[in-house]
């Protein structure tokens, strides 16, 4: 009898806690200093970005499909960085820093690059360096390999814009 009793002894006292149907849990109400709301509007200390990858975000956006007369790649990059997206509408936008930069694809005679341009309303030049970073970041914010070098428009220290061909095979 006292092996029977034991366990449903135990069994009983631990039910005590909550009802046999009751089963939910107390989940994730987050860290001392931490947002527990979010809000929409970027710069609150509340906010929380929540969006899709980013190649999958720049998938969504269109691409525009340029013909030019220019045969070299630096000149069609050239015309990729003109073309390139430089709000929300057309890009998606990347970076952390000062300067809200953006991030579209331009096809030019069939081939596609990917642009780096900073928004409309802001500095129309990027901050020194970008070209390296952007090289280096090409696969991880396309999910396309780089299918060449960085080509730039303006001055080699802070550049308009940048573009680099894709290999996306």
């Amino acid at each position: 009898m006292k092996k029977l009793l034991l366990p449903v002894a135990a069994l009983l006292s631990l039910s005590a806690c909550a009802s046999w149907f009751h089963r939910e849990g107390v989940g994730f109400t987050g860290i001392d200093g931490e947002p527990k709301t979010i809000t929409a509007e970027k710069g609150g200390a509340d906010y929380v970005a929540r969006r899709l990858s980013l190649p999958a975000e720049l998938a969504g956006k269109p691409t525009p499909r340029l013909q030019s007369d220019k045969g070299d790649i630096g000149s069609l990059a050239g015309v990729a960085i003109a073309n390139g997206g430089r709000d929300p509408a057309t890009a998606v936008e990347v970076g952390a820093g000062d300067v809200d930069t953006f991030l579209s694809t331009v096809e030019v005679n069939g081939i596609l690059f990917a642009v780096l341009r900073t928004g409309e309303d802001g500095i129309d030049r990027l901050p020194e360096g970008t070209g390296a970073g952007f090289a280096q970041s090409v696969p991880r914010l396309t999910g396309c390999l780089a299918g060449g070098q960085v080509h730039q428009a303006g001055t080699s220290k802070r550049p308009r814009g940048l573009a680099v061909p894709l290999n996306c095979n």
